[in-house]
């Protein structure tokens, strides 16, 4: 039987979701294996829609996992949860067919990324936020990255431990808005590159601060050379937001297109 998990977490004591390598610090999917193989008695093994970095955190990551075991979707949900730590749950559970890939099935991905913009660091939601002490117009922001719609090479946002055979990539939507003191930047794209999301919001903050004009995302873009665009930004701001499905594989709402 196979069935998809919509897991929550944050991601902040993590170190990120695929563990590489000795650690002393764990992975998320090490962690949910192991809670997910105490409720079936057996070895699980579970496959996500996207793998998220060091201190980035989860708002319904989707993964799958195959087992002989008979658990009613409730149970799986239910179980697993009293044996993860605070910082993951498991939101939903349902049965699919065995066709269903977390990854490969997925039509688009989302992602999110809040900073506090005001001159002092954020005590409250520091876990969940970033920060930034110049002020940005995030209307210049958002006309940025306008430039970074549809289907591009995204080289000039790729880091260079990026494992990704090319980098040409589909940009489905962007925003930028405020609310107050957070600005907040939400992508949605078929595929992202490794760090494309904060390299991405790197660049933009240049441009909400001043430092580069609304053109320079579109010259960055034409350019393909990283070691010209912004810096990296703090994991901690960005949460994977979730994959989306077609809605033949009968998924809650909010993964579905």
């Amino acid at each position: 039987m196979r069935y998809a998990l919509g897991v929550e977490y944050d991601g902040s004591e993590f170190k990120g979701w695929q563990q590489l390598g000795e650690s002393g610090c764990p992975s998320v999917q090490a962690t949910l294996q192991e809670a997910l193989s105490s409720v079936a008695n057996a070895p699980i093994q579970v496959v996500c829609a996207g793998r998220t970095d060091a201190g980035v955190h989860g708002e319904c990551q989707v993964v799958h996992f195959d087992t002989d075991v008979v658990r009613d979707p409730r149970s799986w949900m239910l179980g697993t949860t009293t044996r993860l730590p605070r910082s993951i749950a498991v939101r939903w559970c349902v049965p699919v067919a065995d066709e269903f890939h977390a990854r490969f099935a997925a039509r688009a991905r989302r992602y999110r990324y809040r900073l506090l913009n005001r001159q002092v660091r954020p005590a409250l939601y520091r876990q969940t936020l970033s920060w930034e002490r110049r002020p940005l117009d995030a209307g210049l922001m958002h006309a940025a990255g306008q430039a970074l719609l549809g289907e591009n090479d995204f080289s000039a946002f790729r880091s260079v431990q990026c494992e990704a055979l090319h980098a040409r990539r589909n940009m489905q939507s962007l925003s930028v808005t405020r609310q107050g003191e957070v600005v907040e930047v939400a992508v949605q794209a078929n595929a992202f590159l490794h760090h494309m999301v904060r390299n991405i919001v790197g660049s933009l903050i240049l441009v909400g601060c001043g430092e580069q004009p609304v053109s320079w995302m579109e010259q960055l873009l034409a350019g393909r050379d990283r070691t010209v665009a912004g810096p990296t930004a703090p994991p901690q701001g960005l949460v994977f937001v979730g994959p989306l499905y077609p809605d033949n594989w009968q998924l809650p709402a909010e993964v579905t297109l």
